[in-house]
């Protein structure tokens, strides 16, 4: 982390409303999350599809690992545990892919977030190899799109040294997301394990602030692509709307699990600053796609994260595309 990031990692915050406990109750901290994954090298091979004029690379960032009992905070862990155990993953260890999605419109090469970087999980940060597999060189990028400032979406902006890895896009977020993460004094009540989180958000988009540009829901990043408001998972977190077909949805961290928040919209994720937002968020973007029989592009579903929402009972399964 640069000096400059180091000091404004001091600054504290006023208005956050995740509390302490609810972020804890799912992990050790933050800290732990950051240094305890072990190390996975493995590629992805770029999953490329068409949609209406858009043709959408899915690029694997590798995975992250966190304990299960991230997910359903309140619920009985074995409720939690048979979901899982059902979609075939491990009742204890998750492994969610990170899928950061490529859109050719036009000339135009957009990067829906940049992964992880080398500073998060040794599991993650594979953006540039699996980019340079699909052929794809990091300064052809034209545009970025945040959809929220967490490590895994917004640490990959940047090397090391500070210099952009993606040196000639312009960048985009939301104005409510770019204000709350540089908020002077932002730590203040937030619990101390996401202090880093802070740093590194502020880093990266003070990196690229002469190029930024702020937007609000209703938004087009270009023609056929919207900004869809879902916050809750942070303040400021959106989500993309794809023209063409019956539509395209990228919902990023708006829906985490699958296995989990398609059966249950309504349960909590400890990673939720404002968990009644973020389901009430989740509820509604789930309602759209099954409505509207809209394909869906999940960030952390099983690579490569494509597939829709079908209404199941009072609730929704996921079905996964191909």
């Amino acid at each position: 982390m640069s000096q400059l990031g180091q000091v404004r990692q001091a600054r504290r915050l006023r208005h956050l409303t995740i509390s302490r406990r609810q972020f804890l109750a799912g992990s050790a901290g933050m800290a732990a999350v950051i240094v305890g994954a072990l190390p996975a090298r493995a590629k992805a091979r770029p999953h490329t599809f068409t949609h209406g004029a858009f043709e959408i690379t899915v690029l694997s960032d590798g995975h992250l690992e966190f304990p299960a009992s991230i997910h359903g905070l309140g619920q009985p862990p074995e409720a939690v545990q048979a979901l899982l155990q059902a979609a075939g993953l491990d009742r204890d260890l998750l492994k969610p892919a990170a899928n950061p999605a490529l859109i050719r419109a036009g000339s135009d090469l957009i990067l829906v977030d940049t992964g992880s970087g080398d500073g998060f999980q040794p599991s993650a940060g594979r953006m540039l190899e699996n980019l340079a597999a699909a052929g794809i060189e990091p300064g052809a990028i034209t545009r970025v799109v945040f959809t929220h400032a967490h490590p895994d979406h917004i640490w990959g902006t940047t090397a090391s040294d500070g210099t952009l890895l993606f040196p000639n896009a312009a960048y985009y977020v939301s104005a409510v997301e770019r204000d709350f993460w540089m908020t002077p004094d932002l730590e203040s009540t937030m619990p101390r394990e996401m202090h880093p989180l802070v740093a590194g958000a502020r880093a990266n988009l003070e990196a690229v602030a002469d190029r930024l540009t702020v937007v609000r829901p209703g938004d087009d990043i270009v023609s056929g692509i919207s900004v869809v408001d879902t916050a809750g998972h942070t303040p400021g977190h959106i989500s993309l709307a794809l023209e063409g077909e019956d539509g395209l949805l990228i919902p990023a961290d708006a829906i985490t699990e699958p296995a989990i928040y398609f059966a249950h919209p309504e349960w909590l994720f400890a990673f939720d600053m404002d968990g009644g937002q973020a389901v009430a968020s989740r509820k509604a973007i789930l309602d759209r796609a099954a409505t509207d029989r809209m394909k869906m592009l999940g960030f952390h579903w099983p690579y490569p994260g494509t597939g829709f929402a079908e209404r199941h009972g009072s609730a929704y399964r996921f079905v996964p595309l191909g």
